[in-house]
């Protein structure tokens, strides 16, 4: 059958259009990715273009002339596929893993137990596909309760796409001609020291900053973005700033932001101090936060109207699952009508076919 097709193919040219769309759609993603890497969209584009290179390596390997070649590929994409279904199905177990050493080494906060809470549903959802109980079930009531791994799987591309766009971001290519770089603020240790996350932070813009100077151009100004929280004695922005001349950095060239709250304040009040410093908003900027955080902070800088992408700095390991789920969960509030609406249109269509059911109506039924 596949022989077939290929042959099919081969007659009409598809193999030519084939290679042209591949590349087509590598250079449209390119164009966009470069040009504004913030885009959601570029995880879309970057998908279809490594389906489309899937899709043509497919095509080479059947059409040479080794059945050996042909035979091997075909066994390596049925590994890829059933390894990929394993690591849907119990991926619980990677999160309860990873919950355990959240729980160990970090505070006992409810955003520190988004990977066991999130293990549990992926819990419930392999049970649900892997046994399979509607049909045990009534058919309406197995209908509407296909509504939940449907949901899932809605949710489980969402999540991909910001996946991938989150590793698209940490390799943004970087220019060193920067005017300000913003280093976004974290909670201090006993209310006026800087933790190990926020340290990475200040360190990574150091870095940043040597780097440019080094290159033979004029040192960046810093910008310390942070208010004084409940429980800190002092502004962020000041510990961070103690920080950094700690590390040599004079104070002439540190800027405080001290009023903001959140990662959109940090981003609205730190673009005002650079354009109340430049003397208009014409500046050239980095901000620097976690390399989970970057992404999320970059479409909140885009919102405020701060033309600035990010730079990541290192995170622990075992504290990135967590962390990238909250920061998912951040996005997906920041497009939340456009995910329910969808999600409205799903739980619709199934409860539709319940009703269908219901009422004798199942010839008419879609599914």
């Amino acid at each position: 059958m596949l022989n077939q097709v290929l042959a099919f193919l081969e007659r009409r040219g598809e193999f030519f259009y084939i290679s042209v769309f591949m590349l087509l759609i590598f250079f449209i993603f390119l164009i966009s990715w470069l040009i504004e890497p913030r885009r959601l969209i570029n995880g879309v584009l970057f998908t279809i273009f490594l389906v489309s290179m899937l899709l043509w390596i497919t095509v080479m390997v059947h059409k040479s002339t080794s059945h050996g070649l042909q035979r091997a590929y075909d066994l390596l994409v049925l590994a890829a596929l059933f390894g990929i279904v394993l690591l849907l199905i119990f991926a619980w177990i990677f999160l309860f893993w990873n919950a355990y050493f959240v729980w160990k080494y970090e505070s006992h906060t409810l955003p520190n137990l988004l990977t066991l809470i999130t293990g549990f549903f992926a819990l419930i959802i392999s049970i649900i596909v892997i046994l399979g109980p509607g049909k045990y079930l009534p058919r309406w009531l197995s209908i509407l309760l296909a509504l939940i791994p449907t949901v899932a799987i809605y949710l489980g591309l969402v999540l991909y796409n910001f996946l991938l766009n989150l590793l698209l971001y940490q390799i943004y290519p970087r220019t060193y001609h920067q005017d300000y770089l913003i280093v976004l603020g974290a909670g201090l240790i006993n209310g006026d020291q800087v933790s190990k996350l926020l340290a990475a932070r200040i360190n990574r813009a150091i870095q940043y900053s040597n780097r440019q100077y080094q290159k033979g151009r004029k040192r960046p100004i810093l910008i310390m973005s942070g208010g004084q929280g409940p429980d800190e004695k002092i502004p962020e922005a000041l510990a961070m700033a103690r920080f950094a001349q700690q590390r040599g950095i004079p104070a002439e060239q540190i800027l405080l932001e001290d009023q903001s709250k959140n990662t959109y304040q940090n981003m609205l009040f730190s673009k005002r101090v650079a354009t109340e410093d430049f003397g208009n908003s014409h500046f050239k900027a980095r901000f620097f936060s976690n390399n989970y955080h970057i992404f999320r902070a970059g479409l909140l800088a885009r919102d405020v109207g701060l033309k600035a992408n990010g730079v990541g700095a290192y995170t622990r390991l075992y504290y990135l699952p967590n962390a990238i789920i909250r920061e998912f969960a951040g996005v997906f509030v920041m497009h939340k009508r456009r995910h329910f609406v969808i999600m409205g249109v799903i739980a619709l269509f199934f409860i539709l076919q319940t009703i269908l059911t219901i009422t004798g109506l199942g010839r008419f039924n879609i599914i």
